[in-house]
């Protein structure tokens, strides 16, 4: 018999497990050697659990450090490497293509045809050209649009199963409780605090066949608040894409950030309010050389401070939100804009104050301004965080992180929240746009 051909997967932690319950878990022609890690600390050295992996994987499968890539695939006779996750370069993607061919390995890419779930809900996707363009506010801007009018809405975000992967097979979640029980991190709760607040009701996990069940029982119209710059994992009627007007130049430089523009029916260039016009006027040009079909909204992220008095003369510290400032490329965000607005005394660089993973997070990401992007995968991690803020002797803490940092870090300082929402612009109209790709439904989805 001829032996299955031997696949390995580059991930972290979302996109590969998805493509791998997509299209290689039920194929007894593959066998799947091993899953590889890279982007999200302490994922590397667990498996796959075999209640999520099926019957042809009774041990589950290991998650092995991307480092060890050639490695993988000399021990364990690897025929294909698969590369599947999201926020990189294209140089990046190309680097780890030439040291699997290297290792004699063909290497692959699954697309939206293969992967992209079918729903028997309306689905509108929002995507971005990269991470921190604004996605999660245009989700709750859409979601309580489409409540509004009289539509049951589930939100389904991008995966971000840090925890116990079985557990998080498919998770719901209505209530800040539901995030305490499911032991979300800091990661997570940025994404989903915002949501609940806005009344919207979540769902996530692992294994999103069975999330897009769930979400289809409770739901009359799916949102698909995607995560980093991937493009959905279920199929969308209507896909919204974001770019940036503060990065004007990565359009076409990030995987698959060019191919959600590419693929997207309407493109939003956001942040409009803080660019300048050539910056502005460049991002729709490279966008429309990408895309010709799509309208372009263009769309404002004004952001507040909670209590700009509390932060007035004070020494400040600005936490933001984690991904946009690490692997997302910023150096700082929407927290230390807010917070120079409102005339500190000084902000306070907490660098010099970092220790164990957070000092290592600035070492690899050197790119980051004085600002403490708001790590939180474990209970190890937010204590870092907490001692960072406390030995800094800042007198209040700006938080450009969505979550409740008080509550999840106990700090004896002031922390006032800076809050951003969505705002039309100019250019084409989203509500026109969803309105009337809303109208344009067959009777009974209405």
């Amino acid at each position: 018999m001829t032996r299955p051909t031997r696949i390995l997967i580059l991930g972290a932690a979302g996109r590969d497990f998805h493509n791998f319950n997509r299209v290689y878990r039920d194929d007894p022609g593959v066998e799947v050697v091993a899953f590889t890690a890279a982007q999200i600390p302490g994922i590397a050295g667990r498996r796959y659990p075999p209640e999520l992996a099926g019957p042809h994987y009774p041990a589950g499968i290991p998650i092995e450090d991307e480092a060890r890539l050639e490695v993988l695939c000399r021990e364990r006779g690897v025929d294909r490497v698969v590369f599947a996750y999201s926020d990189v370069t294209h140089a990046h993607v190309m680097h780890c293509a030439s040291r699997a061919l290297a290792s004699g390995c063909d290497v692959s890419l699954l697309g939206p045809a293969a992967t992209m779930l079918a729903s028997s809900r309306p689905v509108v996707a929002i995507s971005a050209v990269r991470t921190g363009c604004g996605k999660s506010q245009i989700a709750r801007w859409l979601s309580s649009w489409l409540r509004e009018r009289g539509w049951r809405v589930a939100v389904l975000r991008h995966p971000m199963p840090y925890g116990d992967l079985a557990a998080a097979r498919a998770q719901r979640f209505a209530t800040m409780a539901d995030l305490d029980a499911a032991r979300c991190t800091a990661e997570e709760r940025e994404e989903y605090e915002p949501h609940l607040a806005a009344g919207n009701l979540v769902f996530a996990g692992v294994d999103y066949a069975e999330v897009l069940r769930r979400a289809e029982a409770e739901a009359d119209l799916i949102v698909w608040d995607g995560g980093n710059n991937d493009f959905p994992f279920v199929r969308p009627g209507l896909h919204l894409v974001l770019a940036d007007a503060l990065r004007p130049d990565q359009v076409d430089t990030h995987h698959p950030g060019e191919t959600v523009a590419r693929m997207a029916d309407a493109l939003i260039v956001n942040k409009v309010d803080a660019a300048e016009a050539p910056a502005i006027e460049a991002l729709e040009q490279r966008l429309r050389a990408v895309n010709t079909r799509a309208p372009i909204v263009r769309a404002a992220s004004p952001v507040r401070l909670d209590d700009p008095q509390a932060v007035a003369g004070r020494r400040v510290l600005v936490v933001e939100d984690g991904p946009t400032i690490t692997h997302g490329g910023m150096a700082s965000g929407a927290g230390y804009v807010a917070a120079l607005a409102a005339g500190p005394a000084a902000i306070v660089d907490p660098r010099r104050f970092a220790e164990g993973s957070l000092a290592a997070t600035y070492a690899a990401f050197p790119h980051i301004g004085p600002v403490l992007p708001a790590m939180g995968y474990g209970a190890a991690q937010r204590a870092e965080l907490a001692r960072c803020i406390a030995a800094s002797g800042a007198e209040a803490v700006v938080a450009g992180t969505p979550i409740d940092l008080a509550s999840m870090l106990g700090l004896a300082v002031p922390v006032v929240r800076a809050r951003y929402r969505f705002e039309q612009r100019g250019g084409a109209r989203l509500d026109q746009i969803v309105g009337d790709w809303l109208s344009a439904l067959p009777s009974r989805s209405r």
